[in-house]
């Protein structure tokens, strides 16, 4: 028998023959930056899992990237399809948002990881800007062959029942070395480096020194042994606004040459050449020649150097208000606000609160633990303890340390091993909304800029988290309308088997206009309609309500399907709301073992035959109901004996971008030919899980069976 530890090297082989994958795939693109991500069963979130040629803390804002995101790794998953940008513009043009943050040049792939019908995860490769638009055949085959091999991996790490899972932070994947020097030899190269009239020195991928000569430390200021390891705009206040650091980060992303002209105050201006690779960069510092040098900008030295003022704080700010704008729901704020915002101001810990009915209420949190936040949930609001205090005045507290905290409000209790923290108000057109806290490891002086910027930002978060309650409220109201509208339960019928599923539409979506129905129309027979109204909105979840009691009023009344269709379209049309409807309906004759048939625009019925073969039915076409009066609607008579299986279902399930719907329904087909026999349900629920489309629509699905004698 094979034992946890066992079972814990074959995880780490197959880990290790991922990553060998995807240094595999770099060499043979010629790529300089990869990204992997992997995708949770049962989840709709990428997870940022290793990263290669590049800093993981500039992939920050996506360490985390839903699947209905604006992204080209969400567009590749979702669509199951090789994604290309190929130029700064053509990112600014199609994915404003990753534009915004990384304004550099490069030449972007993203491609799905697959395999046994599902999606793994996504693969990121980038290449400079001096790379052609578009990868070339050899390229695509490497990123092909390399998803493929990791697709497999990942399923039978899973099979195996060892998933492969993404661990807290991406890993950093380091590439083979060119060659290795031996000590003789990298001394000499230090050596040299030290004669050269110039200063140099060596940033590694998350911009800390590694190396620098005597004379680059002099030049900055500074002393050899206070410079090694550390970040050089944090520990030289005059390097601390975006500039360098930004030309750091677009050598790595951009992977050319780049340089900017600094003044080191009083007055002596330095410039800066940066020459990356995949293991870092290195960094020529020599004076500038004069303070009107072309490239000059002159940073002035911040009068507070504990402000986020870095370039990485500055894109994750700019990340967080426009991600924010497309945020929906307040569950969507609130994610993508702790996403976006800990990172940014190097938090610990953050949670989000509102007041209801007196009490505070906890719609979010990270970095804390949930029992310690079960303490504080539902706690009454009390006037000095600094949560409640945020929310009944709106004014926003900050706490250097916890002896601070502790003269505001003496009884407070330290619980959460935090060094300090700032309480802020999310205030909207003048109401206090909500309060969010953040908290961080150590003593923290908050000064006055960092004050500004974070108030400022609570306010941004505010404002989209009273967005999101207006649309909760909108859908939560047309969710209900639409569920009150849908039957609770169907009726029971002798001679039939039947099973409904509802499905709303993607995130981001408002409700659907889809609906089903079964009708008892004697003792031995019934009917069944199943139909979609145009648009995602309360208009369309009403009408839906309308076209449902039409088409059961005049079954009910014994019409055929081709008069229920007729009837119920003169009605729409003299309603004139606006809509159309597709609806398909059908009359089943459980004595004959007959079924009759008749469609107004929706997508074909599935058969299944008793024998195990399906096929979509090929009925005569008729208008869309709502469009012309006098439009005119076929029955056709199809076999329906015991054992037989009628399909009926709405686009949602088979309509894709750029996809025929009648080769779709035909592929739908064949997996309902392949699918066993087996219980309604477990057949409605597999039809859903291998449904051919990402699901941007809301989905109706009506499975019929007539059952043996």
């Amino acid at each position: 028998m094979r034992g946890p530890a066992d079972a814990d090297v074959v995880e780490g082989a197959i880990q290790d023959q991922i990553d060998a994958a995807l240094a595999d795939v770099m060499r043979q693109a010629g790529a300089s930056v990869g990204l992997l991500y992997l995708l949770p069963a049962d989840e709709q979130v990428l997870r940022l899992t290793v990263v290669t040629g590049i800093a993981h803390r500039i992939a920050t804002p996506w360490t985390r990237v839903t699947l209905h995101s604006l992204l080209p790794v969400a567009d590749a998953v979702r669509e199951r399809r090789l994604v290309c940008v190929g130029s700064r513009e053509d990112m600014a043009r199609r994915y404003p948002m990753p534009a915004l943050v990384l304004p550099y040049d490069f030449t972007l792939a993203a491609a799905p990881i697959l395999a046994g019908g599902r999606a793994w995860g996504g693969l990121v490769v980038l290449w400079p800007g001096s790379h052609p638009p578009q990868p070339s055949r050899a390229e695509r085959r490497a990123i092909t062959s390399a998803c493929r091999r990791m697709g497999l991996l990942l399923q039978r790490a899973h099979d195996q029942g060892r998933p492969i899972l993404p661990g807290p932070a991406p890993r950093t994947l380091a590439l083979p070395r060119a060659r290795t020097p031996g000590p003789a030899e990298a001394l000499a190269a230090a050596d040299f480096a030290e004669r050269l009239p110039e200063g140099c020195c060596g940033l590694d991928l998350d911009g800390r020194i590694t190396f620098i000569t005597t004379t680059a430390a002099a030049l900055l200021g500074s002393e050899v042994p206070d410079l090694l390891g550390a970040l050089p705009w944090e520990v030289l206040p005059w390097l601390q606004g975006p500039m360098v650091e930004d030309r750091y980060r677009a050598a790595l992303v951009a992977r050319g040459p780049t340089s900017c002209t600094v003044l080191r105050p009083p007055k002596q201006w330095l410039t800066f050449w940066f020459h990356p690779d995949a293991s870092g960069v290195s960094v020529r510092i020599a004076p500038a020649a004069s303070p009107q040098d072309p490239r000059a900008e002159r940073l002035e030295t911040p009068a507070d150097t504990t402000a986020p003022s870095q370039a990485s704080a500055l894109y994750h700010l700019m990340h967080l208000a426009g991600t924010l704008a497309e945020a929906v729901g307040v569950g969507d704020v609130v994610e993508r606000t702790m996403d976006q915002l800990i990172p940014a101001v190097d938090a610990q810990a953050m949670a989000v609160m509102t007041a209801q009915e007196g009490r505070l209420r906890i719609i979010g949190y990270r970095g804390y633990s949930a029992e310690l936040m079960a303490r504080f949930d539902a706690q009454p609001l009390v006037s000095r303890a600094p949560a409640s205090h945020v929310l009944t005045t709106g004014v926003p507290l900050f706490f250097a340390t916890f002896a601070d905290l502790k003269d505001f409000y003496p009884p407070a209790v330290h619980q959460d091993d935090m060094g300090s923290w700032a309480f802020l108000p999310l205030i909207a057109s003048g109401r206090v909304v909500g309060s969010l806290v953040l908290a961080f490891d150590r003593p923290r002086p908050f000064p006055p800029a960092e004050r500004a910027v974070l108030t400022s930002v609570a306010g941004l978060i505010a404002q989209a988290l009273d967005r999101a309650r207006l649309y909760d409220a909108k859908h939560h109201l047309a969710h209900t309308l639409q569920t009150g509208l849908l039957p609770r339960t169907l009726p029971r019928i002798p001679g039939l088997e039947v099973a409904a599923r509802y499905l709303p539409a993607g995130h981001g979506m408002d409700i659907g206009g889809d609906f089903y129905d079964l009708i008892r129309c004697g003792p031995a027979a019934a009917a069944a309609a199943i139909g979609d109204v145009q648009g995602h909105n309360l208009t369309a979840a009403a009408l839906m309500g309308q076209v449902r009691t039409a088409v059961h009023a005049h079954a009910t009344a014994g019409a055929s399907p081709g008069e229920v269709l007729d009837r119920t379209n003169r009605l729409l049309t003299d309603l004139d709301p606006g809509l159309f409807t597709s609806c398909l309906y059908a009359s089943l004759d459980l004595a004959r073992h007959r079924a009759h048939l008749a469609t107004a625009g929706h997508p074909p019925p599935l058969l299944r035959h008793p024998g195990g073969h399906a096929e979509p039915l090929h009925l005569p076409p008729g208008l869309l109901l709502g469009i012309d009066p006098a439009a005119d609607y076929t029955t056709t008579e199809i076999p329906f004996p015991p054992g037989s299986m009628l399909v009926l279902y709405t686009d949602g399930l088979v309509e894709a971008p750029g996809a025929d719907i009648e080769q779709a329904a035909a592929e739908l087909a064949d997996r309902l030919t392949r699918t066993p026999d087996r219980p309604l349900d477990a057949c409605a629920d597999t039809l859903l899980a291998e449904g051919m489309a990402p699901r941007n629509d809301d989905i109706a699905l009506l499975v019929i069976r007539a059952a043996a004698p």
